[in-house]
């Protein structure tokens, strides 16, 4: 704590920013030794917030960013620290730490965590995916990779199997249909993290031959979701308690409800390297005794060993080659953040650019303020930075919502609505994830009056837009826009499988702004009777071309 209480001390000297939330006048704070109290913690700048919310993870009940405050449970040496870096610390008579009153469907309905009904328990999903895979056997396998500590403790006893929810077109054959992974609930407590991914999958599975996206991307790439990667924990949460490891009983003896790892300190690439977790056994980012040393981290590296290639040394230096394919997703709760490697050192990654690039997209979609993870606080052993660093995969971790216990209604109408578009532009790009960001979107495509008859030329049109990225604050230099230099299409075979492409012309007549309507006269002759998939994407004056976004075609006899 001694370095977190001299980092918040700096960043309160230093810190700068043009928000500045409304600060109350402390009221004087007298607890005995051992006491504890619920305060407010009020934050000059989102900066020294997120600075805050780490440094006092274990006590942290619930952030208010519009009024900039965290509520947590201090003791008497918490508020000494909390006031001498400059924070201001006023008690909270009026807070509860009780979720919303249990109903007696609540009481009835095993499948989701007691008074958060929006949450399926880990049975619960599990079982949501197992049917899946029934009633999808073409699109979906529920895949078992390891075991969790209780079950690699006691078998047959307790604990689950680790499982991944692999979602693609089994019927289109291809040995190299690149990969996104998406991993949840690594830390227990977080309960929005694995019902998003959850329902993402859902999404995805129930949309198939529906939306023309979400049929390409599963005909052409491969989705692999791990539900409940720390499942162990999670069953500790769902009872209410502020469990964040897992479950491990051979550490923090003297404090069993203290005891387990933090996986997401336990990864083996720069672990325990960089002040970036606790050797204290019963701390919450305990590492671990070793690297891998938990089964559930030892089943993600191995999984994603599998699914993979290998694409860059596992060194500080050496970048993953343009061309390098796959995204890893690990989504955490909460802070609304897009982060992406390194966070165990200041020093750009090799690939800074281009995950910047990444980043700011996904934080278009979901709003949330895209940084190299460091800038939050120092981490080590971490899961994006391992598949960065040992793999060269383009890796992120979304920190979704603005609780550990997000109340449902928060969930459903902000961060579902909000991350569900995030996660399919990872399904999008997961190819070249390098690259494609770069360019511009395609959107808002339409072949007019559908179906055609065959013979009949269908008009096709769309939008190409290279705007869509979050500006980056601060001095940060954000990547420059270009305008739009070209526009093409392909009829149910993309380029990657031997399609050819077939130029679109622009709107207006010129190729000359960043946004340009794009137009092409589909010769429907030689088509056959049915549904086809047109494929339409944009380049800009970089050279460099955007996302896929699809539109069905329709031809009748």
């Amino acid at each position: 704590m001694k370095k977190w209480y001299m980092l918040l001390t700096g960043i309160f000297l230093l810190s700068a920013s043009l928000w500045v939330a409304p600060l109350p006048a402390a009221a004087p704070m007298v607890l005995a030794p051992g006491e504890t109290a619920i305060v407010r913690v009020y934050y000059p700048n989102p900066e020294m917030g997120n600075k805050t919310l780490i440094s006092f993870e274990a006590q942290l009940l619930e952030t208010n960013y519009g009024k900039g405050y965290h509520v947590m449970r201090v003791t008497r040496e918490d508020v000494d620290r909390l006031t001498a870096a400059g924070l201001r610390v006023v008690p909270d008579d009026a807070w509860t730490a009780s979720p919303p009153e249990a109903t007696a469907d609540d009481e009835e309905d095993d499948t989701v965590i007691p008074k958060y009904p929006c949450y399926r328990t880990v049975e619960a999903t599990f079982d949501t995916a197992a049917t899946l895979a029934e009633m999808y056997p073409i699109l979906v396998e529920w895949i078992d990779v390891g075991d969790s500590w209780e079950k690699t403790d006691s078998p047959g006893v307790r604990g689950y199997d680790m499982l991944v929810l692999k979602l693609t077109n089994r019927d289109i054959l291809d040995d190299n249909k690149p990969v996104l992974l998406i991993t949840a609930a690594m830390h227990a407590r977080e309960y929005a993290t694995a019902e998003l991914v959850t329902r993402f999958g859902e999404y995805l599975v129930s949309n198939y031959g529906l939306d023309p996206d979400v049929t390409w991307i599963l005909d052409h790439h491969e989705i692999h979701l791990m539900l409940q990667t720390n499942p162990d924990g999670r069953k500790q949460a769902e009872s209410g308690l502020s469990w964040r490891k897992n479950t491990n009983e051979t550490y923090c003896l003297e404090d069993p409800d203290n005891r387990g790892a933090d996986l997401n300190r336990n990864f083996s690439f720069a672990w325990n390297c960089c002040d970036g977790s606790s050797d204290d056994a019963c701390n919450a980012t305990y590492h671990g005794m070793f690297a891998t040393s938990e089964p559930e981290i030892q089943a993600v590296e191995a999984y994603m060993e599998m699914i993979f290639p290998d694409q860059r040394e596992d060194d500080r230096d050496s970048p993953a080659p343009a061309e390098a394919t796959g995204i890893y997703i690990d989504v955490h709760s909460y802070g609304k953040l897009v982060l992406w490697p390194w966070g165990s050192t200041g020093d750009l990654p090799p690939n800074a650019t281009q995950l910047q690039t990444l980043g700011r997209k996904f934080a278009y979609w979901n709003d949330y303020s895209p940084e190299q993870a460091i800038g939050l606080y120092p981490t080590d052993g971490t899961s994006d930075e391992h598949a960065y660093g040992h793999l060269g995969v383009a890796s992120y971790c979304f920190e979704v919502g603005t609780s550990f216990f997000q109340p449902c209604n928060r969930f459903e109408k902000t961060i579902v609505p909000d991350n569900l578009p995030a996660l399919l532009y990872a399904a999008k790009v997961v190819r070249t994830p390098y690259m494609t960001p770069a360019g511009p979107d395609a959107m808002n495509l339409s072949v007019g009056s559908d179906p055609v008859p065959a013979g009949t030329p269908a008009a096709l049109t769309a939008t190409i837009d290279d705007t869509r990225y979050r500006i980056l604050r601060g001095n940060v230099e954000n990547e420059p826009v270009q305008n739009i230099a070209a526009a093409e299409f392909y009829i149910d075979t993309p380029p990657w499988a031997g399609g050819v492409g077939l130029t679109m012309d622009p709107g207006d007549g010129a190729f000359n702004t960043t946004v340009e309507t794009v137009t092409a006269e589909i010769d429907t002759a030689g088509l056959e009777a049915g549904r086809h998939l047109v494929f339409v994407r944009g380049q800009d004056e970089n050279g460099n071309w955007g996302a896929f976004s699809a539109v069905f075609l329709t031809i009748t006899e």
